[in-house]
């Protein structure tokens, strides 16, 4: 299941992924989400945290993942992956020199500085 965070920035469409994630779930929710985004902003900022595995994801979510992020190409400005899953945060930093935009990974422990970097690229200094 895939939720909106409610403290998450204006200009970021931030979502929390928990459970078993479905094609509903970004055709009901992220994908209309992002694309009001993306009118209002002219850019998309985009955040996931992910509270489940990613085997939780169905193949229709893993597809609808995949056209939001065609869709979208020339949008994407900021992207932040939340997870403690080392593979997955490895996966995005590779990520990050192949999508257009700049793509990066936070521990959970982080959710409020990803949120801070995907509404300005900047961190919060600790």
């Amino acid at each position: 299941m895939i939720t909106i965070i409610p403290e998450a920035p204006e200009n970021v469409a931030a979502f929390s992924a928990i459970g078993q994630v479905t094609k509903e779930n970004f055709e009901n929710l992220v994908i209309p989400h992002v694309k009001k985004k993306v009118e209002e902003f002219g850019e998309l900022n985009y955040l996931l945290y992910l509270d489940t595995d990613l085997g939780n994801f169905t193949p229709g979510a893993w597809l609808q993942d995949m056209l939001l992020g065609l869709k979208n190409l020339t949008k994407w400005n900021r992207a932040a992956i939340v997870t403690d899953k080392e593979g997955v945060q490895n996966f995005t930093d590779i990520f990050s020199v192949l999508m257009p935009g700049e793509f990066k990974s936070f521990p959970k422990e982080n959710l409020y500085n990803a949120l801070y970097w995907c509404k300005n690229g900047n961190e919060v200094e600790v």
